[in-house]
């Protein structure tokens, strides 16, 4: 565990010192995102903290596999995830100071994305009927699929200040613990490890949301930027994909072994679910032009019933806690326990959303 703390600590601190430098970058340059009439926030703020967080992560790997036990994992996965990272930050980047059109992105995002699949870290099997393997070609195919879904979902819910960075490192996070504490479920039952790039990825990930949301956090002295976004997308991608195809069914009964398979996929879907459900009501609220943006997403929604930023920012984060410790319980507790575990946050997490407004108002009413 104390390569995994260092990890995650180097990539905070480098993440949080390089912050500053790439905001005087952002306005240095022009990477400023103006006031719009769907935005949320009065002034310009400069956008480029992608660069900072690829710093930390970067920085965080190199010492990260130089450490005694994490040095024996394949050092060319991990350039492989660095590199994928370096690219798709590249491209965020590109975007936060011309605004590439959506083709441009697409494409920019396939190339990344199949950069780090052709190293290595790609789903080598489907959870379906056991362990079902595909050809490889297709199995690259869903690889990018899943990377192109997770970074464009994360986009989608950087809407608020410290929103998108939150809910990613909630999931690196929930991610990280369960994949530490079953290493004889996901690697081989006779040479189970703790250290895996499943883990080391999850860790330097967590590292990189924390030393940025203080700088993140309402009110915000710098955006992440598609830089970021589509930087942590990725990253999120790569540490639930890489354990793919290393779980051993025969090391764990039944409900742990169906768990195993399907929790690393399942895990980042749960708690993206409202910006994934996010980006869908887009789709269809657009009829296909999904390049125009607008003022109607979840985020705008939660503050139009009367939350205020800050407030609405801690609410999301409920939700994600809620959705990742509900779903994290399977691993851990009988699926009826599981189950009213998930169902029991969800609830709550529905209360506070909806009554929190109601009660904030009801207190000013004079009497």
């Amino acid at each position: 565990m104390r390569e995994y703390v260092l990890v995650a600590v180097i990539a905070a601190v480098f993440t949080f010192v390089a912050t500053p430098a790439a905001r005087w970058i952002a306005v240095r340059f022009g990477a400023v995102t103006p006031v719009r009439g769907r935005d949320v926030h009065s002034v310009p703020i400069p956008r480029l903290g992608g660069i900072a967080m690829l710093l930390g992560f970067g920085v965080a790997m190199l010492v990260g596999v130089q450490l005694p036990y994490l040095s024996t994992l394949s050092t060319r996965q991990v350039l492989g995830v660095l590199a994928g990272a370096v690219l798709m930050c590249a491209l965020g980047a590109i975007d936060d100071f011309r605004e590439l059109d959506a083709l441009t992105k697409f494409a920019g995002q396939i190339i990344a994305a199949g950069v780090m699949a052709f190293s290595g870290v790609q789903l080598l099997m489907l959870p379906i009927a056991g362990q079902t393997v595909l050809p490889q070609p297709l199995l690259i195919g869903l690889t990018i699929f899943v990377v192109l879904a997770t970074t464009n979902a994360v986009n989608f819910v950087d809407g608020l200040d410290g929103l998108a960075a939150g809910v990613v490192g909630i999931a690196a996070l929930t991610f990280f613990v369960w994949a530490y504490s079953q290493p004889d479920i996901i690697t081989n039952g006779e040479d189970a490890s703790v250290f895996t790039i499943a883990t080391l990825v999850a860790a330097g990930l967590v590292g990189c949301c924390a030393g940025f949301l203080p700088h993140n956090f309402h009110p915000a002295r710098l955006f992440m930027g598609d830089s970021g976004a589509l930087l942590l997308g990725l990253l999120l991608s790569a540490a639930t994909i890489s354990v793919t195809g290393n779980i051993d069914p025969a090391n764990s009964d039944a409900q742990a072994a169906t768990v195993a398979q399907w929790l690393p996929l399942a895990l980042p879907v749960a708690i993206l679910a409202l910006p994934v459900l996010d980006v869908v009501m887009a789709i269809i609220r657009r009829r296909g032009r999904f390049s125009q943006p607008d003022s109607k997403h979840l985020h705008h929604r939660m503050l139009q019933i009367g939350h205020t930023h800050r407030r609405a920012v801690l609410i999301f984060y409920l939700w994600s806690l809620s959705i990742a410790a509900g779903v994290l319980g399977y691993a851990y507790l009988p699926a009826a326990g599981a189950t009213t575990l998930l169902a029991s946050l969800l609830a709550l997490s529905l209360v506070l959303t909806w009554g929190v407004p109601r009660w904030s108002q009801g207190r000013r009413t004079p009497v």
